[in-house]
C-alpha cells in the first residue's frame, strides 16, 4: 500500500533527471544516529568536536563534584559541591540543546532542498 508521500515522491522522480534523482535520493529522511553524524560534517564541524569535548570534560568534572559532594561532611562543602554540580550539568544540557538545534536545522535545510527541486521540476515541466 503507497502512501501520499510515496506516490508525490514517484512523481517527483519521474520528471527529474537522473542526476537531478541522485541528488534528491540523498534527501530522504535520516533516522537519528544519521542526524547526529550529519552535524559532524560541513563547514561547522569542528565546533561540534570542540563543543562535545567541552562537553565531556564538564560531565567528568561533575562526577567528581559528585564524588566529592558525597564524601564531605560539612554544610559550606555540601553547597560549593553541589552548586558547581548544578552548573556543570547546566553546561553539558546547553551544550547538548546547541548540538540538537543544529541536527534540526540540517533537517530544515534538507526539506528547503527538496521543496526548491519539487519547485525547479514543476517549472521545468510547465516551461516544456
Amino acid at each position: 500500500m503507497k502512501t501520499n508521500m510515496e506516490e508525490i515522491d514517484e512523481l517527483i522522480k519521474d520528471t527529474l533527471t537522473q542526476e537531478e534523482a541522485k541528488f534528491y535520493d540523498e534527501l530522504e529522511e535520516q533516522n537519528v544516529f544519521e542526524m547526529i553524524l550529519g552535524i559532524f560534517k560541513g563547514k561547522n564541524a569542528w565546533i561540534i568536536i570542540l563543543m562535545n569535548i567541552i562537553t565531556l570534560i564538564a560531565f567528568g568534572f561533575f562526577v567528581y563534584c559528585a564524588i566529592q559532594f558525597f564524601n564531605t561532611e560539612e554544610t559550606n562543602e555540601l553547597i560549593k559541591w553541589s552548586v558547581l554540580g548544578i552548573f556543570c550539568m547546566l553546561m553539558v544540557s546547553m551544550l547538548k540543546l546547541f548540538a540538537w538545534l543544529q541536527m534540526d536545522k540540517n533537517a530544515i535545510l534538507r526539506e528547503m532542498k527538496r521543496l526548491e527541486l519539487q519547485v525547479s521540476s514543476i517549472a521545468s515541466k510547465l516551461s516544456e
